[in-house]
């Protein structure tokens, strides 16, 4: 029985390191060097080659690197009984909670804009217990981004799919409360899992939904994301500007009409990043639980995406 590092583009060196280091008698196979197909049950991956995982006959488990796990699921040569996992790790939601709520004060306090414009003048700035936030996905992580800005004395409100019950924020489920929860969210966070009914909701339909001026801030995935309608709603000044970490093709290419304009703030991707030491124990977890016959953790539920 072996296990699969797939990882094109990334060094892989440091999860091979960290499963030895958790669990010494582990046989390691990264792709594409030569192995024995039928020996592999167990794949570790970030972003595969489309259609790899149907030559595996006794593949059972594929291990997202991440918590995002739509490189995986998009993949329609995946066998249906094949088990999907995904990270979940508090440091992770620690990085991405951090990360966004400086987000926010960037664009409350006007730091970028005094920067880039090298201007003394002051400008005003709003504060914070005015200020209504609304977080698209109510996952761990957005759960996480939630708490810590209601933490901070923001006025948050959430958004899910499924109903969720969060002390202290304000929950909306389901396409019918979607208009109502968009009316208060003067700054727009998406932390959606992408899926067919998520690719595309960041349009021009939901931005004339925001309030007049809103900025909306994009951590989830690209796909999520109509480039052109944003461009739109920004330059008719139905939104004040943008924050993304995230774009659908990375690294975004440098002739992208989003480096030029002043409204927009790019960052490379880099919200919550990985950190093998800390979430290869919980795969190595599920290795053992998968050789037993036992209930893995963080399974993925294939219908829905997540």
């Amino acid at each position: 029985m072996s296990v699969l590092v797939v990882s094109p583009g990334r060094n892989p060196e440091a999860w091979v390191k960290a499963l030895k280091n958790e669990h010494p008698g582990m046989n390691i196979y990264v792709y594409p060097e030569d192995h024995d197909k039928e020996e592999v049950e167990y794949a570790i991956s970030w972003k595969h080659p489309r259609g790899i995982f149907k030559n595996y006959p006794n593949l059972k488990v594929i291990a997202s690197m991440g918590a995002g796990v739509d490189h995986i699921t998009s993949d329609p040569d995946i066998p249906e009984n094949i088990k999907i996992t995904r990270v979940v790790d508090e440091q992770l939601t620690e990085d991405m909670s951090a990360f966004v709520l400086a987000l926010i004060m960037d664009k409350m306090r006007n730091i970028s804009h005094y920067y880039s414009q090298k201007n003394w003048e002051p400008t005003s700035y709003r504060s914070i217990e005015n200020t209504k936030i609304g977080i698209m996905g109510l996952g761990v992580l957005g759960k996480g981004v939630a708490n810590t800005l209601k933490n901070v004395g923001f006025n948050v409100y959430g958004w899910s799919k499924s109903t969720k019950d969060i002390d202290g924020i304000h929950t909306f489920c389901g396409d019918e409360n979607l208009t109502e929860f968009l009316s208060n969210a003067e700054i727009l966070v998406c932390l959606l899992p992408l899926t067919p009914e998520t690719e595309n909701i960041l349009n021009k339909e939901l931005f004339e939904k925001l309030p007049k001026g809103a900025h909306v801030i994009n951590v989830a995935r690209g796909e999520h994301l109509v480039e052109q309608d944003l461009l739109e709603m920004i330059d008719s000044e139905q939104l004040c500007g943008a924050s993304l970490d995230v774009f659908r093709k990375e690294p975004l290419p440098q002739e992208h009409p989003f480096w030029n304009h002043s409204k927009i703030k790019i960052t490379p991707h880099i919200a919550s990043v990985t950190n093998p030491k800390k979430v290869v124990p919980q795969m190595a977890d599920n290795y053992e639980r998968m050789s037993q016959e036992q209930d893995l953790l963080n399974v993925v539920e294939r219908k829905k995406g997540y």
